[in-house]
């Protein structure tokens, strides 16, 4: 299997953890991931607030490019950037003369066919998903995780047409095939504020720990998610939490893929895991050893 691969901005940064997980667990079910030549970035943090035609033209621009590698379906891991493109598809769909500015503007066709994949998507359908349980080499079943989606992925419905938009469980199901226990709770596809991090840090804040919260209430040893943006805030913001709640969450956050990564067998340094500011690293090797005792105590 193969597709096109658009890490956009945060991929190649701050999230790197995300490509890092992404690309290794993808080598593990045998799909090759080919990242897009000469991407661009589509805008996805501020060309809405400067041009609307900006913020259509870019994302366009990235999917003209795939023609020429001879793919028509690309995968894009930042619900932010998944997002943008969706929506610029669509709106050069429904709208001819706005295609014609955005003709105009990249000085090349626009590729409405291209597929816009989220790696979710990709992963729960067969075969991957059936190939998904083959691979484990370590037993998480004692980790009870929450799937956290927030609020890009699934949100207007009819542009991404991603799982349903008021309780997916796309990441549930995909997580579950890799041996990791999920609960049911009620902030799965509540906005998490990372848009107002800049400009009201205290709403980002606020937003954040009650996802947290409600995930602690859920049960939950950590939380899952599929967008770096939604990492950022709820990985890093726990320290303002201490400071505003008097408590320190101690809540992982770790990327979907860095949990299946481990599942399989690979280490918290090729996964990144050791890079987050809230510790991840102390629940997946408490759990893994426990798993293991018991295997051992079960064999005598």
């Amino acid at each position: 299997m193969k597709y096109a691969y658009y890490p956009g901005c945060s991929l190649h940064s701050t999230g790197d953890e995300f490509d890092r997980s992404l690309l290794a667990v993808c080598e593990r079910l045998g799909v090759e991931l080919v990242e897009v030549e000469k991407w661009l970035c589509c805008g996805s943090s501020a060309a809405h607030g400067v041009s609307r035609l900006m913020s259509i033209a870019l994302p366009m621009a990235n999917l003209a490019l795939l023609p020429k590698m001879g793919l028509d379906e690309v995968v894009v891991p930042c619900a932010s950037c998944f997002s943008k493109f969706k929506i610029a598809q669509h709106n050069v769909k429904t709208d001819k003369k706005l295609r014609r500015d955005v003709v105009e503007a990249i000085h090349k066709d626009c590729n409405i066919e291209a597929k816009v994949i989220h790696p979710l998507s990709m992963f729960v359908e067969e075969p991957l998903l059936l190939k998904i349980p083959a691979l484990i080499k370590r037993n998480l079943s004692g980790l009870k995780v929450v799937c956290y989606y927030g609020c890009l992925l699934t949100r207007p419905h009819e542009v991404t047409q991603f799982d349903i938009a008021e309780n997916p469980e796309t990441m549930d199901k995909v997580l579950s095939a890799a041996g990791i226990a999920t609960l049911d709770w009620s902030h799965k596809t509540i906005c998490c504020g990372a848009s107002f991090s800049l400009s009201k840090p205290d709403i980002a804040v606020n937003l954040s720990h009650n996802i947290i919260q409600d995930a602690r209430s859920a049960g939950a040893d950590a939380i899952a998610v599929a967008c770096p943006m939604c990492h950022s805030n709820l990985d890093t913001r726990q320290d303002d939490m201490e400071k505003e709640y008097g408590i320190h969450p101690q809540m992982p956050v770790l990327y979907f893929t860095q949990l299946m990564g481990y599942s399989f067998g690979l280490s918290s340094e090729e996964l990144l895991i050791n890079k987050h500011l809230t510790d991840a690293e102390s629940i997946l090797e408490k759990v893994s050893r426990h798993a293991l005792v018991k295997k051992q105590e079960i064999k005598i």
